[in-house]
């Protein structure tokens, strides 16, 4: 799968980016806040975007609708170290394909993404 990373810390985006390559996805962009991820997304057209909430300038949460109004199929999977059940709806309801709780394992990753 084509994936876009979106993670203000760059060691953040490695450790993922080294986990989807070992998974066999192809990493086709990354970007450290929300307007980076607009512009990435739309040059690259990845099949997933795992999109961090909390980020300076753009947040995901700002940046997740802009980019379902570019590509309303896009799968965005929200990875954020924020767990509030009223959060968890509002991703949804603003279109996240799922949620991603940091820290995550492996195995969680791995199978979240053989669910989307």
């Amino acid at each position: 799968m084509k994936v876009l990373l979106v993670d203000d810390n760059a060691m953040t985006r490695d450790m993922m980016k080294d986990i989807l390559t070992e998974m066999g996805h192809i990493v086709v962009g990354e970007a450290g806040d929300g307007n980076e991820a607009i512009k990435v997304f739309s040059e690259t057209h990845p099949e997933l975007v795992l999109l961090d909430m909390i980020m300076p300038e753009k947040t995901g949460l700002e940046a997740l609708p802009e980019l379902k109004a570019i590509d309303p199929a896009a799968k965005i999977i929200m990875v954020t170290a924020v767990q509030q059940e009223t959060i968890n709806q509002e991703l949804m309801d603003k279109g996240a394909t799922a949620i991603l709780h940091k820290p995550f394992l492996y195995a969680e990753l791995e199978d979240l993404l053989k669910q989307i």
